[in-house]
């Protein structure tokens, strides 16, 4: 059977008991298209619908879930706004076209055999029901199951009530976790103290596992006198609630008070994390006197000892989280000792240095692992940028972190949210109660003299301006461009202005302007050398101006150009912006008739471009690489590989940036593939590349030309795919400016 996408967790313990509950959600996923499991946190409906997702998927998964089989976990969202986009994120889709993510949903969704599982939707039920509904309406091969505390009440919902574990199944998971944490003799699930305790705990399963990791210091007999007593001093709680939720507070509560004092205080410090957090982040945001740094790290132990946190892998390396139910109740404590204030400030601290740190690392060789932080550290960062905003007279700080992130908004496919957060940040509700002026930058937690929060705003305009532009909203762009350039000259704030000028440039570029495009160019790249300016912006500019320098013939200058780029990548290790130099040279080595230099260099960017998700400079090179492979000899898989970049376009925004520049390579590829295979031929071809997802295009395209391809055209000297317009050759190449001249950016005003 081949391999069916998807993202469902491994299961890091035993599955223990559920065999009715399982055959059960088996039976009804064969018979309605939604189907919702309810019940009080802690029973165990997370674990039971993945376990269900994960038997579907060793079944028929081929015949009925073609398309794969897909968590969202939505717990950490309380923004009603996030919430398509953390669909979009969990069923790993990258679009760059500007639609909204409602939209993309629907497009994505609606020619696919799908389960989807949502789980921890309950704090946002009414917009997440509005959002299946829709989904479910405009997708006949989706299939939803859910899993909350309350159901969604849509016509066609089936809910499944989840009950705690029978006394059999509680026991058995009772002994099963226990051998986890106190190896030796299995414990006896017939024991009458074994019975009696699971009983006493009402066979919820959170409860019963923060009971068993006790037994490294306490027998079974111990547990179960502890929470009887415990049990005594609680049954006079709320009225209102129910027994089932009185005895897993009751269960978490017994743990709680069991921690010792710098355990529960860790405990509640950490409630602030919205997500997966890191032992640095841990240290920063919850030592001091009460719980010095050094004792952070046996603490943090502890704590896992008791499985009130849990460590895992990931991407970015060992991380840290707290199961929901155990967030809360430690939430709670926090607010009792009235210091989440505080604490989420020194979260939200945290993150700003960290997201500080990474733009500066983000030019070096470890890009591949800011990129997996960043990711790691999004639930993490929403928190800190919605604290920003919701604080009056701190919008400038939010601004501050939205346009920090441009590295990860641009470079690793996080468009569609990052224009979200800038947009957000920028809204003038959010910035009305800001202070004006006061000088100052960020870094060790606070501000310190420098640009000042006008220059937090500026920057946010550039990258608002920047993101726009690859989704293809050029009045967006114009418009956030425009006015970081007016403001920064105002202020005199020359680095700004130059980013800005710099993005008027791309924008030119995409448009098909290229003398304007290489005026607005060399101008922000002459800013950026007076300043000593130097990061994957700068070298991107670089590229930017090679690749406008093609465009109009000047091919040593464009190569010598992409040359330094490449240069000051290998010395830096900076990979994103050497792809799109590798890129250039490719389209200037095609046009002076080296197919197979082209190729090589091709090669190197397709598979950079698809490390970093960026789709903007992948289908680009997809584009160039079908040119490539069809000079090479196979018009057939040059078709294949142009369907796919159609595919990508899709995602990307208006096809070949709507550019008869950009379109020149592909009009010239299609119309030398059609006639050697013909149009129906040529079609066919289009189609099966169109059906390829992303990866599968990439294998395609770095795999090359088929044995018994026709035989290669042979060189004739440069080529152009179109002709220039008289407006692209009219400067003089005698008296351009070198890349690094400062003197265009002042003449610039008309923009």
């Amino acid at each position: 059977m081949r391999p069916v996408p998807g993202n469902l967790p491994a299961e890091l313990n035993r599955f223990v008991g559920r065999a009715d509950e399982l055959a059960e959600l088996t039976r009804l996923l064969g018979e309605v298209r939604l189907l919702t499991l309810v019940g009080v946190g802690g029973v165990g409906k997370t674990r039971l619908a993945v376990r269900a997702a994960l038997s579907v998927r060793s079944a028929d998964l081929e015949k009925r879930y073609c398309d794969g089989v897909w968590l969202a976990e939505l717990s950490t969202i309380r923004d009603p706004g996030l919430l398509d986009h953390a669909l979009v994120d969990a069923l790993r889709v990258t679009d760059h076209s500007g639609r909204p993510a409602r939209e993309v949903l629907r497009a994505h969704l609606a020619d696919r055999d799908l389960l989807l599982v949502l789980d921890g939707f309950e704090q946002l039920v009414d917009p997440c029901a509005q959002l299946v509904r829709d989904l479910l309406r405009h997708c006949p091969g989706l299939q939803v199951l859910a899993a909350g505390r309350r159901p969604l009440r849509l016509e066609g919902e089936r809910t499944v009530p989840l009950a705690p574990m029978s006394d059999t199944d509680a026991a058995r998971l009772f002994a099963d976790r226990a051998l986890d944490v106190a190896p030796g003799p299995a414990l006896d699930e017939h024991d009458d103290a074994v019975r009696e305790l699971c009983r006493r705990l009402d066979g919820i399963p959170l409860a019963l596992e923060l009971a068993a990791a006790r037994l490294r210091a306490l027998s079974v007999d111990q547990i179960l006198r502890r929470i009887d007593d415990r049990f005594h001093l609680l049954t006079g709680g709320s009225r209102g609630e129910l027994p089932r939720h009185r005895t897993l507070r009751t269960a978490i509560g017994w743990s709680h008070e069991l921690c010792a004092p710098a355990e529960r205080l860790l405990w509640a410090r950490l409630s602030v994390f919205a997500g997966p957090f890191d032992l640095e982040a841990v240290e920063y945001v919850c030592a001091g006197p009460e719980l010095p740094d050094e004792s952070v790290l046996d603490v943090l132990g502890e704590l896992i000892a008791q499985s009130v946190v849990v460590r895992e892998e990931s991407p970015a390396g060992p991380r840290y989280r707290m199961l929901d139910t155990v967030r809360a109740y430690g939430a709670e404590w926090l607010d009792a000792l009235a210091d989440t204030e505080r604490m989420r400030r020194r979260h939200r601290d945290w993150y700003m240095g960290l997201v500080t740190w990474c733009e500066v690392d983000w030019f070096s060789p470890r890009q591949v692992e800011i990129a997996a932080c960043a990711d790691s550290a999004l639930p993490n960062l929403r928190a800190a940028i919605e604290l920003c905003l919701e604080t009056a007279g701190e919008a400038h700080l939010g601004q501050h972190l939205t346009g920090t992130l441009w590295f990860y908004w641009a470079g690793c496919g996080r468009l569609t949210e990052g224009r979200h957060w800038l947009e957000r940040s920028l809204a003038p509700e959010v910035s009305r109660d800001e202070p004006r002026e006061e000088p100052g930058e960020w870094h060790d937690g606070e501000w310190h003299d420098g640009e000042g929060r006008e220059g937090a705003r500026l920057k946010a305009l550039w990258v608002l301006g920047y993101v726009a532009i690859l989704q293809g909203d050029n009045t967006a762009a114009v418009r956030a461009l425009y006015e970081c350039r007016g403001e920064a000259a105002r202020t005199g704030n020359a680095l700004a202005r130059a980013y800005a000028v710099h993005r008027l440039g791309c924008l030119a570029l995409l448009t098909g302007d290229m003398p304007r495009a290489e005026r607005l160019l060399r101008a922000a790249l002459g800013t950026y050398r007076e300043l000593g300016e130097i990061n994957s912006n700068v070298l991107m500019g670089q590229a930017e101006l090679a690749l406008s320098l093609v465009f109009q013939g000047d091919l040593d200058a464009a190569v010598a150009l992409c040359a330094d780029v490449r240069e000051i990548c290998e010395e830096s290790g900076e990979r994103w912006a050497r792809s799109y130099a590798l890129y250039v040279h490719a389209y200037a080595a095609w046009t002076r008739g080296r197919p197979g230099e082209a190729r090589a260099l091709l090669t190197e960017a397709v598979t950079i471009h698809h490390t970093f998700n960026d789709l903007v400079g992948l289908v680009m090179a997809m584009e160039l690489m079908a040119l490539v492979t069809a000079d090479e000899g196979d018009p057939a898989e040059a078709a294949v590989l142009q369907g796919a970049a159609d595919r990508l376009w899709r995602s990307v925004g208006a096809p070949l940036f709507g550019s008869p520049t950009f379109g020149a390579p592909h009009e010239e590829c299609e119309r030398r593939a059609t006639e050697l295979l013909g149009p129906e031929r040529y079609g066919a071809r289009v189609a099966e590349g169109r059906a390829l997802p992303p990866a599968s295009a990439v294998e395609r395209a770095l795999a090359g030309p088929r044995a018994g391809s026709l035989p290669p055209r042979q060189p004739s000297g440069e080529r152009r795919p179109a002709p220039a317009r008289e407006t692209e050759r009219r400067t003089d190449r005698e008296t351009r400016e070198p890349a690094g001249s400062p003197g265009q950016i002042g003449g610039e005003a008309a923009g």
